[in-house]
Formats: structure tokens, sequence, C-alpha cells
């Protein structure tokens, strides 16, 4: 049987196999304590939005989910971005502003929340900054390199087959014509004034006044509160002081962020005895090769 011809290698598997379970249930329990639908009491949802904004659906979920938490009084959007794509932020926007009707949002910009980061809390009832936070940058741009000579040089020539006169709009094998770059800047003043009208709304600012301001420029955190662009200095924690506050809480304000998707326990069982089992299998060759050296 394999447990006497290789009883330490059995001992092993068996012991790994009841450490892992071990770690399981335990890390369950305290995933379960700690999980935020379980704290009693009234609470602020602080909900993460870093990097380059690239889609809205995680964010918007995780909106939808503290919008409709009765226990969530408040949410707290940190906003750590310097912008991305155009239409998962104006979708981000769109859910910060349904929210509001309901509920009080706060954003709170950390390192740098311009551009589409800017676009997203424009939408909350209440921006919060530090002094040195990059902000601003409300605009649009549009650009890409152009590769013709090059290719003329090393001898390709690009064949293109197109269906219309502007399907090949912005190709960097050729010169852009006149016609092509009027239309680009029609479409980036289209995009831009989008930006201006949203961010005049959710800052209850003129239009006028927002342009003004919307000429790509960025600003530091007090700088934008001192035009309007946000409405107080501080840190995520006054953020989520603000937006308890806002939402009713009276007493001491507890945060809570979104539940991480769980693993399913069979994978969490599985990696959690085979790294166990792979750490003692490594310290043990380990140990023996430093207990074990030829000549000695």
């Amino acid at each position: 049987m394999f447990s006497r011809r290789h009883p330490y290698l059995f001992f092993m598997l068996v012991f790994s196999a009841i450490m892992g379970a071990t770690t399981v249930v335990t890390s369950l329990m305290m995933a379960w304590s700690q999980r935020p639908d379980l704290i009693s009491g009234e609470k602020v949802g602080v909900i993460e939005i870093k990097g380059v904004i690239m889609e809205s659906k995680e964010t918007i979920r995780q909106i939808k989910e503290y919008r409709e938490d009765q226990a969530i009084k408040a949410i707290v959007l940190r906003v750590d971005s310097p912008g991305g794509a155009v239409g998962p932020s104006q979708e981000i926007f769109q859910e910060v502003q349904k929210t509001i009707k309901t509920k009080k949002v706060i954003a709170s910009m950390g390192t740098v929340a311009a551009s589409g980061g800017y676009y997203i809390a424009a939408a909350a009832d209440g921006i919060i900054a530090n002094p040195g936070t990059i902000t601003g940058s409300i605009g649009v741009i549009m650009g890409y390199t152009n590769f013709r000579e090059i290719f003329q040089k090393i001898g390709l020539v690009p064949i293109v087959i197109k269906s219309g006169e502007y399907k090949d709009l912005g190709s960097p094998l050729r010169e852009m014509t006149a016609a092509e770059k009027e239309i680009l800047q029609n479409f980036v003043n289209t995009i831009h004034q989008q930006f201006v009208r949203d961010a005049s709304l959710g800052r209850k600012m003129e239009a006028e006044k927002m342009g003004k301001l919307a000429d790509g420029r960025i600003f530091s955190g007090e700088e934008a509160k001192s035009i309007g662009l946000v409405d107080r200095i501080g840190n995520l924690e006054d953020a989520i002081e603000w937006a308890g506050r806002l939402g009713g809480i009276t007493g001491k304000i507890s945060s809570v962020y979104p539940k991480e998707k769980p693993m399913p326990f069979l994978q969490y069982l599985t990696e959690a005895s085979f790294n166990n089992l792979l750490g003692r299998l490594l310290t043990n060759r380990i140990s023996a090769d430093y207990l074990y050296q030829p000549g000695q």
C-alpha cells in the first residue's frame, strides 16, 4: 500500500489536506464575519475607481448595490484616475445622477481625478480633494501616429479597399485630407460639449463658466476649490464623515467596501491544499539539503 511504501509522503499529504481544510474553514468564517451586509448599523459605502477608465460594468454594479441597500445611508466614490474612454465615464456619470435622487454621494479625489475622473466626480452631491490632487483636464483629445514616410522608405505600399470615402478615416498610412480633419474636429468638439454640459449640470455651474475652465488645463485641488470645481479640501476619512452626516448618520460612522466575488469552494480548497503542500515540501527539501552536505 502507498501508506506503507511511502509513510512520510503519505503523512505529509494527509497533514496538508487537514491544514488546507482548516485554512479554508477559518478563512470562510473570517470572511463571513466581515461581510459588510452582516455588520450591523448604518454605514457609508465606499467605491473605488482606480486607473484608466475603460469599462463601467463593475462600478455601476457596485453603485446599484449600495443604492438598493437600506443599511447604506450614503456613498463615497474614491476617484484615483487620470481619465479614460468617454463612453464608460458617461455611463458612470449617469448612474451617479440616478443615485443622488435617493442617496447622498460624495466624490473623494485621490492623487489624480482628471478628465474622465473629473467627469464622474462632477455627478456627485459634493467633491472633496487633497490640496495637491491633480484634477481638471476637462477636454477631449484624439491623436495617432502617421507611418506614411516610414512605409515609403522601406518600400511597403498599403492597399486599401473601402466601401465609403471616409471608411479609413484617420488612417496612419496616408496624409489626412482637410475634409477628414474637419470631420474629426467636429466629432471632438461634440464630445467636448457633452463633457461641459454634464459637468456644469452636475456642479450646478453655468455652462459658460464651465466652458472657460474646460480648455484641457489641470488644476491642483486647492486651486480647483477656489474656482468652484471642488467643494472642500480633505482626505478620504473627511469624505466618509461628510457623506455619513449628509446621509443622516448621527453616531460613529462606519464605512464598508463592496464584497469581492467569492471563489468557488472546491477551487479554494484545492488551491489552499496545493499551496500548503508545496510550501511544506519545499521547506522540508531545503531543510534536508541543508542538513545533508556530502563530505561532512
